[in-house]
């Protein structure tokens, strides 16, 4: 097992953090990263502020060795994405977070013009299904 030095981000912001490596498997050090989420580790389980998420039922979630931040992040519902070629973590917004957007099946209504540069509205497809592809060059 050997250590190495990872960048995380979270919520636009990028720290260093110390990662245990065994072969495939990478471990992150617990304090910083639960400290960065915003959580503490008590007897009770994972907690924020009056907020507490048992694990006594995941043993493999924070060992000697470290804390497995991928079943972290379903612990906490919120995605993780690992490159341990780059050295990189990220962790995503919690999942709830947009789930209320997602449950009234709206998108936001926004106005662009068509190929012959006549404007239209997404809201004037209402009770049509459309499908909407979107392209950035960078």
């Amino acid at each position: 097992m050997s250590e190495a030095s990872f960048t995380m981000i979270e919520d636009g912001k990028a720290a260093p953090i110390t990662v245990s490596v065994d072969g495939s498997v990478v471990r992150f050090e617990t304090a910083p990263v639960l400290s960065a989420l915003g959580w503490n580790q008590k007897p009770e389980g994972l907690c924020q502020g009056d907020v507490c998420i048992p694990i006594s039922n995941r043993p493999e979630l924070i060992t000697e060795q470290g804390l497995d931040l991928v079943a972290l992040g379903d612990v906490l519902g919120r995605p993780v994405a690992i490159d341990a070629a780059e050295s990189v973590v990220s962790i995503g917004a919690p999942t709830d977070a947009h789930g209320d957007e997602l449950l009234g099946g709206r998108a936001p209504d926004f106005t662009l013009p068509d190929l012959t540069g006549k404007e239209f509205s997404l809201s004037s497809f209402k009770g049509k299904k459309v499908l909407l592809i979107a392209y950035a060059s960078w």
